[in-house]
């Protein structure tokens, strides 16, 4: 069996079904989207090997999606809410429009392949398969951090999970984003937007900020009105102090 997950984006039903069944026939574990707002949701969750892109769709098209990937290359990689291979995501290209005018427009915009409807099942995977031995190999996987120490607390940057000696601390969601987002850059001061975006809130997000970061003094503060671990940087933002 294949060990490469594919990301198909396709918005016919049946065309995307078909893929997903055959490619699944062929070992590779693969992930469907309807669309480009669709396909850029799931990234923010996986990170596939390559992705199946089909040109013309309703609302943002392929080519758009992918010079909006490629742009992302140079920023940070391990910047909360994306993948961090985006970037340099393997593409081949589905579409009706086979013009050489139309390639050169798919490559120009950063595609690796291109492949015009209709098009043989087994053609499609001979170059799926020939893309992933051109790709980079993905980087090794980080050592875990070590839990950080936060009063009688540990919180462990990995699993987003706080402990005491008496067991899990219990955090929402949005309790656990904000503290991951602080211990991966402890003693260094985060903007509310910088938390904001790390929270994939709204433009709304900066009050909502405030509002995790008095739930969150509630958990780890023996006095949340006169914190010792996560400070209050006036016209800056927020800080953690780690420590006991």
């Amino acid at each position: 069996m294949e060990d490469f997950h594919i990301l198909i984006v396709e918005d016919d039903d049946r065309l995307r079904e078909r893929l997903a069944r055959y490619l699944s026939g062929e070992g590779f574990r693969v992930t469907a989207a309807t669309d480009a707002a669709d396909a850029r949701s799931k990234l923010r969750s996986i990170d596939p090997d390559l992705m199946v892109l089909d040109v013309m769709m309703l609302g943002e098209s392929g080519l758009d999606l992918i010079q909006s990937l490629r742009q992302e290359q140079g920023q940070d990689p391990v910047r909360p809410g994306s993948s961090p291979r985006s970037s340099d995501l393997p593409v081949l290209l589905l579409t009706a429009r086979t013009a050489p005018e139309d390639r050169i427009a798919g490559f120009e915009a950063g595609a690796d392949d291109y492949l015009g409807k209709p098009f043989e099942p087994r053609e499609l995977v001979l170059r799926i398969r020939a893309l992933l031995r051109r790709a980079p190999p993905a980087p090794p996987p980080e050592p875990p951090a070590r839990p950080l120490r936060i009063g009688l607390a540990e919180f462990d940057v990995g699993r987003g999970e706080l402990r005491d000696a008496s067991g899990p601390i219990r955090l929402t969601g949005g309790e656990a984003a904000l503290l991951t987002a602080l211990a991966r850059k402890p003693n260094e001061v985060l903007s509310r937007e910088e938390i904001a975006e790390a929270l994939n809130m709204d433009d709304s997000g900066e009050r909502a900020v405030d509002v995790q970061v008095v739930r969150l003094r509630r958990k780890i503060e023996a006095d949340p009105r006169e914190p010792r671990f996560l400070h209050t940087v006036r016209g800056r933002g927020y800080i953690l102090k780690p420590g006991v």
